[in-house]
């Protein structure tokens, strides 16, 4: 258990304090106070929960919400794939660790060595991160119910943290296309849809993503060297 609480700590760091940004949005959004631990135990997904009190607030479709919340998650499901859930003992403690399975845990467990892992560390550890992450939003409440004035434009601590995920991403993955085909998925949902521009934009985003990976696979679509090499005999 000490192991896991060692895990945690690091974590904690960069959790509490955006545990804290959500429960001042939830205030300043004009929401129940107990939104924020309802969406810290119950969602406990990070940027979607941020996400989210800005779209109860904004009073979003339902179905906007599914398929924004959907496709901002989907990477989830790769997670099983190499995430060590064997190391937890099957049963309610292995079921609480698939559903604390968050980017930050992932990224804590996944690199150690079979070896050190074992059931009481990994629980521990998600469950601490999973606490800091109530604690922060329960504090933010607490902080902006005392504030005298709402503090201004915090309701774009969301747009900055996802700007800056956005530039690290293309810098660290050098995924330029991507980053075009995203601002042109924003740009024709804004112009064509005005006022469903979120699943807008991630519907074409998607469509985008799809067609370039298939003209990326199609071989008729490789430039005339990349042929060659493949001994197509059109080019011998």
């Amino acid at each position: 258990m000490r192991a896991g609480v060692a895990d945690s700590l690091g974590v904690g760091l960069g959790i509490f304090p955006l545990g804290i940004a959500l429960g001042v949005l939830v205030i300043q959004a004009g929401l129940p106070w107990w939104l924020a631990p309802a969406l810290s135990i119950g969602v406990f997904a990070g940027s979607v929960e941020l996400l989210l009190v800005s779209m109860i607030a904004a009073s979003t479709p339902l179905v906007t919400i599914a398929v924004t919340v959907f496709a901002i998650n989907f990477r989830h499901v790769f997670y099983p794939l190499s995430f060590p859930i064997q190391a937890v003992r099957p049963g309610l403690g292995r079921a609480y660790s698939v559903y604390a399975m968050i980017d930050e845990a992932y990224a804590t467990y996944v690199l150690l060595p079979p070896e050190k892992l074992s059931s009481a560390r990994m629980l521990t550890g998600q469950f601490l991160m999973q606490a800091y992450w109530v604690a922060g939003g329960i504090v933010g409440v607490i902080l902006a119910s005392v504030l005298p004035e709402p503090i201004e434009g915090f309701e774009f601590a969301l747009v900055a943290l996802f700007i800056v995920m956005t530039l690290d991403a293309a810098r660290s993955k050098r995924e330029v296309p991507s980053v075009v085909l995203a601002g042109l998925s924003v740009a024709i949902a804004m112009i064509a849809f005005p006022g469903a521009e979120v699943l807008a934009a991630l519907l074409v985003f998607t469509l985008l993503l799809v067609g370039r990976y298939l003209w990326k696979r199609d071989p008729d679509a490789a430039p005339d060297g990349d042929r060659m090499r493949r001994g197509d005999p059109g080019h011998a």
